[in-house]
């Protein structure tokens, strides 16, 4: 060590600098000499026995746990096992449950709900485990803070040619015969420059010290993972305790602010109570508008296979007023935390729009309409057409009354309401014109509820759609909370392995510059970047060429 870096620090454990008395009173030399009498009475006198360390109280040991490193990556991998089972074994708030819980072995029913492993998101286990991970972050981050913060805020200006030769990152000292110290220096300070280091310059009576750093905050950076950490474990906190999620049946014309959320009870899970649907209240009331099924092949029926796309037209209506959404198949809809996408339709067939021509009985030209669901069309006559419903499977009950065969659309028909400028009103049904030819002298073609209103109806066409739309409604406090959280620790992540904190000291004494340093990672390309300062240094045109 050097003698003037050796005065500094025997000042600093024995008194003032400069050889001024210290604090006992005595001069500099008398002090060690009494400091070390000192001390070898005191190791005399005392036994080896009363120079064991404290016993640690139990909050100190507790402590220390939930702030360990181990402990904290302990419980991360088991809370990576609980969401593993999450995503392999089926939840019960899911619709499928009750069918995958059927196909269970009675050992696999006992041993998984005991262990809760149907509603896992929600026991007790994996909320405590959060709540101690979390714990373990803050507490670790408060040990290990102070540490990082000194990298950041206290930073050692001055060095020794043998300090810097020392360090795990250095170079031969560069030697210039006839150069000046000022030229040195200033060459030191552009070349690290250059390199995108920040450099501050400390000058003594023997040397000069350059002190370069890049990169600060990187230091920092596991504790903005910490804090992304935290954000996604309150994420998930915020959807096991608070979030819900329904279904609701969407027809054009019908209006309703509650939602069924399916509950599946395993204690009874025996019994026919086994799933029961429970009922939830929501902030604002949805009206169905309109639902609309884009089919590969028109001709045939609207299952799942045939279905490219549907739409659900609403209409909500809050204390804030009325807006009309669009639900896509794979463009969700979100409202004041709620987030409403579809899930299903009612297999039962049903017509958006229906063609139509209509002849008078009296004999003139038919008159092509089309009319849209829970809509009219007007004749010329002023005559008044009213869609109320549409049937695809046509038959007559036994109470002579018409009825749904099935849902598919075999004899399609729909049923009409005729009210005449008089105000009459008259109840007709339109039938395809194959249908019409196989019923045409079938006894139920004059019956009551086939009143005469003074018009031949043939449905000449339709749009197919479901009879009604099923929305999911999902309420979910944490999810935007989860992707904040997510996207923090990807940009923290990024940060921290791609980049690093460099320091690096150099230190001009005489004709010598002489450059060590260190960084926290990535150190192959920091002594890359101190070969390319040491090159400028000894030839700054050859090197910036």
């Amino acid at each position: 060590m050097e003698s003037s870096e050796y005065s500094q620090s025997t000042a600093k454990a024995t008194g003032k600098k400069g050889g001024r008395e210290n604090q006992v009173g005595l001069p500099t030399p008398l002090a060690e000499v009494a400091i070390a009498g000192g001390a070898a009475m005191e190791s005399a006198e005392a036994p080896a026995s009363a120079k064991a360390k404290p016993r640690r109280s139990i909050i100190d040991s507790v402590l220390g746990l939930l702030s360990s490193v181990p402990f904290g990556i302990t419980l991360l991998v088991l809370l990576i096992i609980a969401c593993m089972i999450g995503m392999l074994i089926q939840q019960q708030e899911l619709e499928s449950f009750p069918r995958y819980y059927a196909e269970l072995t009675p050992a696999e029913k006992l041993i998984y709900g005991h262990l809760s492993f149907f509603n896992i998101y929600h026991a007790w286990y994996f909320n405590l485990m959060l709540l101690l991970l979390s714990l373990n972050i803050i507490l670790a981050s408060i040990d290990h803070f102070p540490a990082a913060w000194s990298f950041v805020r206290r930073k050692k200006l001055t060095a020794s040619p043998t300090f810097a030769q020392t360090q795990r990152v250095r170079v031969e000292p560069v030697e210039l015969r006839g150069a000046k110290r000022e030229e040195l220096v200033a060459r030191a300070k552009e070349a690290a420059r250059a390199l995108k280091f920040k450099v501050k310059v400390t000058e003594e009576e023997s040397r000069t010290t350059l002190f370069a750093e890049r990169g600060a905050w990187n230091r920092l950076g596991a504790y903005a993972v910490h804090v992304s950490l935290l954000t996604i474990f309150l994420g998930g906190f915020l959807t096991a305790t608070r979030s819900h999620t329904g279904g609701m049946w969407v027809t054009p014309g019908d209006a309703s602010n509650e939602m069924l959320q399916q509950v599946f009870n395993i204690d009874n899970a025996t019994t026919t109570h086994a799933v029961s649907q429970q009922k939830l209240q929501l902030p604002f009331e949805i009206e169905g508008l309109d639902i609309q099924q884009k089919l590969i092949d028109k001709t045939k029926f609207i299952d799942a296979g045939n279905t490219l796309d549907w739409l659900t037209r609403i209409k909500i209506r809050d204390e804030t007023g009325e807006r009309e959404a669009l639900v896509h198949l794979n463009k969700p809809y979100d409202y004041r935390g709620y987030r409403l996408f579809q899930a299903s339709f009612q297999s039962l067939g049903s017509a958006r729009t229906i063609n139509l021509r209509v002849t008078p009985e009296t004999g003139g030209a038919p008159q092509e309409v089309q009319i849209k669901r829970n809509s009219e069309a007007k004749l010329a006559d002023g005559t008044r057409i009213n869609y109320v419903e549409f049937n695809p499977d046509f038959q007559v009950g036994k109470d002579a009354k018409p009825a749904i065969a099935s849902g598919e659309y075999n004899n399609p028909a729909a049923h009409l309401e005729i009210i005449k400028p008089s105000g009459e009103r008259s109840q007709a049904w339109a039938f395809t014109e194959p249908f019409l030819q196989q019923i045409s002298n079938a006894p139920f073609m004059k019956s009551s509820f086939l009143a005469m209103s003074g018009y031949q109806f043939v449905l000449t066409d339709f749009e197919k759609v479901p009879h009604a739309h099923m929305l999911s409604i999902q309420y979910d406090p944490g999810s935007n909370v989860v992707y904040l959280g997510f996207t923090m620790l990807c940009a923290c992540l990024i940060g921290v392995f791609f980049f690093s904190h460099q320091r690096l000291w150099i230190v001009v004494e005489g004709e010598k510059v002489y450059l060590g340093g260190d960084a926290n990672r990535n150190r192959l390309s920091f002594e890359d970047r101190i070969k390319k300062i040491a090159a400028r240094i000894q030839d700054p045109q050859a090197a910036a060429s």
